[in-house]
């Protein structure tokens, strides 16, 4: 996830589309190893396994180079959801953001004030957007299950996945839901409130470069946090082979009685230790990318 970008009025939507668009692919190309690498951790079970098996598995005695490429599975499915994902996010919450202004700005205003009210119009519109992305959950399942369980594929394409498992495929979409809606609040409410509170901004849009990296850094480092519990339920309910249904309730039992409730957090320090980069690339990138093809379209 990562803060909206803003741009100017002159800019075609096909210019947005186009520049988020690319930007989700040079962060998936980049970043999808690390992905991979929060997934396994996130969804491994043995307490004696290596670090090396865990991440690697049955590559973790091959050659550097082709531990390497096994860290790129499912790199299809993940551009597939990576890229749309980009775009109704950069997208999604402006609309929303307007929305909210323009019909419940002054409940806001009445009840958190005119700075904080602001500030939780753009958490909110956050939100909103984060509960909205449940209708990628597919492409998001696909994507987890040939990182950490590609034997579910059994040789199938997608469009045979598709039809064949269905509704299957929306598995765990409750707890998707009540992962995003916190995660996507903290995100781009702790950005809003850095580039308020920090730098004193009134014109978010106007942030320098250095700016928003900060701001994207809090933001990232608050949404992830917040939301690791349930994105460690998520991944395991959507990891399982199609055929079984292991309820979310079930999988929180098992892991705390077998694993304790640090598991919850497996695979945090992974994902925090690239979000400083990884936001700064993905939301420079766009917002250099927009105006430039705004030239052609």
């Amino acid at each position: 996830m990562s803060p909206s970008v803003s741009v100017k009025g002159s800019e075609s939507g096909t210019a947005r589309v186009l520049g988020s668009g690319v930007s989700g692919i040079a962060e998936l190309v980049v970043f999808h190893p690390v992905d991979t690498i929060a997934k396994r951790l996130m969804s491994n079970k043995a307490s004696s396994a290596s670090l090396s098996s865990i991440i690697f598995r049955e590559h973790a005695a091959a050659p550097l180079g082709r531990r390497l490429l096994s860290l790129f599975p499912g790199l299809g499915y993940a551009a597939g959801y990576k890229v749309t994902q980009r775009i109704y996010k950069y997208g999604g919450q402006p609309y929303f953001n307007d929305y909210i202004t323009t019909h419940y700005k002054t409940e806001f205003t009445n009840t958190f004030g005119e700075r904080k009210g602001k500030l939780m119009t753009q958490a909110t519109a956050g939100s909103l957007t984060g509960i909205g992305e449940v209708v990628l959950l597919p492409l998001d399942a696909l994507k987890i299950k040939r990182q950490v369980n590609p034997e579910a594929f059994r040789g199938r394409g997608v469009v045979r996945i598709f039809l064949e498992e269905g509704s299957t495929l929306y598995r765990g979409w409750g707890w998707t839901m009540a992962r995003n809606a916190p995660g996507s609040f903290a995100l781009f409410g702790a950005s809003a409130v850095t580039k308020d509170y920090l730098f004193g901004l009134t014109d978010y849009h106007k942030a320098t470069w250095s700016q928003n990296f900060v701001a994207s850094i809090a933001g990232a480092v608050a949404s992830i946090t917040v939301a690791a519990p349930l994105d460690t339920i998520k991944t395991r309910i959507q990891n399982a082979n199609f055929e079984q249904k292991v309820s979310g309730v079930t999988v929180v039992k098992d892991l705390i009685k077998n694993e304790g409730a640090g598991a919850l957090f497996k695979g945090l320090t992974p994902k925090i230790l690239v979000v400083g980069p990884k936001l700064v690339f993905s939301y420079t990138l766009a917002q250099s990318l927009i105006p430039w093809f705004s030239n052609y379209v």
